[in-house]
């Protein structure tokens, strides 16, 4: 039979009212008290209830995180992240997947309640303004990435144009000047910011834009990734250079450029955005933008702790990335500019 509080109480010798302060991390009990009933939690194997501590506590013990896709490791990595950051406030976290459609989104929000959840951690990449008001105005709500909508609720990201200005900054700096963008996507808000960096640095490198060099992708995978890098090398003046949105997208041009009979980074180079695992382990391996996963992991919810217990004004948080230099750019070939 499992160990109760008035189990513990008894070996300890204290009341179960101490023993349920100690349980419950309350700082009012006296030093000898606590070590007694620490030492008898031992000795008993005793457990306390989650679900039953939880509601005297006036919370459920579960948050939501609502992503587009899985099977991007960039979200399954900052899923884990996410996950190992919640359980140090004995939260767990429930996962929905939308598709990065508005549907599944809208549906998403509309089903967060205050008596399911304490809070949300959420991706959007369709959601519209007026799709907010499908969620309860009692849950906690912190938007990760870039969102084309204005609406009051804590924000945290890295600085998208920034980042995508220094990525094709660094292929400006090794002397190629034909660089491609693979990823436009008029449909998502990280898209164009990155767009908007990429344009930057051409502007700042004093190499002309030339429309025929950016590539859209409705899909960011490693197959949309190779077919943008199919296109980009039919051209009659291929790029030497190729900024890809993500590492997905990058890993998939690589491929195809080594069918190709082409060598990274002598003839193209490539740079991703995320950092993932993968980009450290490709051969070559991936020069990507990385963000600090742990970083935003980390501020997600330590807002969704504050706004459960204190009142302030939306948080708009930029989280530091850095440039990633590997074998896909590392060119110590000497280049005319």
């Amino acid at each position: 039979m499992a160990a109760t509080l008035k189990d513990v109480a008894t070996l300890a010798g204290v009341s179960i009212k101490t023993v349920s302060n100690v349980v419950n991390g309350y700082d009012f009990v006296k030093p000898v008290n606590r070590r007694k009933v620490l030492e008898a939690l031992e000795a008993t194997g005793y457990r306390p209830h989650r679900g039953a501590r939880n509601l005297r506590r006036g919370r459920t013990g579960f948050i939501a995180l609502v992503l587009p896709e899985l099977n991007i490791p960039y979200f399954a990595e900052l899923t884990g992240l996410i996950i190992t950051a919640a359980q140090q406030h004995e939260w767990g976290v429930l996962i929905e997947q939308t598709q990065g459609t508005r549907g599944q989104e809208r549906a998403a929000l509309a089903s967060m309640g205050p008596y399911l959840i304490d809070g949300a951690i959420v991706s959007p990449q369709a959601l519209e303004a007026a799709d907010f008001a499908e969620l309860s105005p009692a849950v906690p709500l912190v938007l990760l990435g870039e969102h084309a909508v204005d609406v009051p609720f804590d924000h945290v990201a890295i600085d998208n144009v920034r980042a995508a200005r220094t990525a094709v900054g660094h292929l400006a700096r090794i002397g190629r000047r034909r660089i491609a963008a693979i990823g436009h996507n008029p449909h998502r808000g990280t898209a164009a910011l990155r767009l908007t960096g990429y344009r930057e640095a051409l502007a700042e490198a004093g190499i002309p834009e030339r429309g025929e060099l950016i590539v859209t992708a409705l899909e960011y995978h490693r197959r949309d990734g190779a077919e943008a890098m199919a296109h980009l090398l039919d051209l009659p003046e291929p790029p030497d250079a190729v900024f890809c949105f993500n590492d997905l997208l990058a890993l998939g041009a690589m491929r195809k450029a080594a069918e190709r009979g082409l060598r990274i980074p002598e003839d193209v180079a490539v740079v991703g955005f995320d950092n993932t695992e993968e980009s450290a382990f490709s051969i070559p391996s991936l020069t990507t933008i990385a963000p600090d996963k742990a970083a935003i992991a980390r501020t997600a919810i330590e807002l969704l702790r504050r706004r459960g217990a204190e009142t302030f004004a939306v948080q708009d948080i930029q989280i530091p990335f850095t440039l990633e230099i590997r074998e896909s750019t590392n060119d110590l070939t000497v280049r005319s500019v």
